[in-house]
């Protein structure tokens, strides 16, 4: 049996045990990173490691790293303040060269930030319009219609909510604080291995030219979660700001549960 080739642009945080996942599924996998020092570790991973910066890489070092895999994984965040290429014009830059690589199927880690909160929260569901109202959220939008717009291949977006795992979790950073907002809308966050598992299934089902939203179904208001998890942890509980007007929204996951026969991991 051959073994089919995947390319995870991004072994980060998220792209490093997606990448594990997959070859333990049965794939192999090449990988980049920004990187130098981190070549070593994905190699011993068993990743075949390229080191690739798409505001200076050029189509002999993107060549290499797509060349042979049947699918390409998108995992870069778009680092506003730091990038010398916004986050759209990265896309396009990949453009042609995913297209003379021969993949056809393209997998853009994107986020629920191109959704807008209001009040009163609406359920938002795959069929919801994009409606971004931060600089963040208007340039992830933009990089997936620059993929989706491509007739070269297939592309299918995964939308995560907030994302936690390991030792990434908000309440590290709200403990102690004071003037908290939206102490009533609901949370949206998802663990990383549910997010693994998703992308692996969307992998391995052949889920393509689709969307799934990506957050646990627990949405309790940000107060009672994140006081809480401070409790929980031994630290000091946030304080929050009650006299504006809490605005949220609520990440439905239902498709990715009926499609794909996701379980998310009981509590976050």
């Amino acid at each position: 049996m051959i073994q089919k080739q995947v390319s995870v642009l991004g072994c980060g945080w998220l792209g490093l045990p997606l990448a594990e996942t997959l070859i333990q599924s049965g794939y192999t996998v090449k990988g980049s990173t920004t990187t130098s020092d981190k070549l070593t570790e994905l190699k011993d991973k068993g990743i075949s490691p390229y080191l690739l910066n798409l505001d200076t890489a050029s189509a002999e070092e993107i060549t290499p790293f797509l060349q042979g895999s049947e699918v390409l994984l998108i995992n870069i965040p778009p680092k506003l303040k730091t990038a010398a290429t916004s986050y759209p014009d990265k896309m396009r830059f990949l453009l042609p060269h995913i297209i003379a690589a021969g993949i056809n199927k393209v997998l853009f880690v994107s986020s629920t930030s191109v959704y807008a909160d209001a009040f009163p929260f609406s359920v938002i569901t795959e069929d919801t319009p994009p409606n971004p109202d931060a600089e963040n959220g208007r340039q992830i939008l933009e990089a997936e219609q620059v993929l989706r717009a491509s007739s070269g291949f297939k592309t299918t977006i995964v939308r995560p909510s907030g994302l936690i795992g390991g030792s990434r979790h908000p309440i590290n950073q709200l403990a102690g604080r004071t003037g908290i907002a939206h102490p009533d809308a609901p949370i949206n966050l998802v663990h990383r291995d549910d997010v693994v598992q998703i992308i692996t299934a969307i992998v391995e089902r052949e889920k393509w030219g689709e969307v799934f939203n990506a957050a646990h179904p627990h949405h309790p208001t940000r107060k009672d979660y994140y006081t809480a998890k401070a409790l929980e942890n031994g630290l000091a509980a946030p304080q929050f700001n009650h006299e504006a007007q809490s605005v949220g929204k609520i990440i439905s996951s239902q498709k990715v549960t009926e499609s794909l026969g996701i379980d998310f991991i009981p509590t976050i």
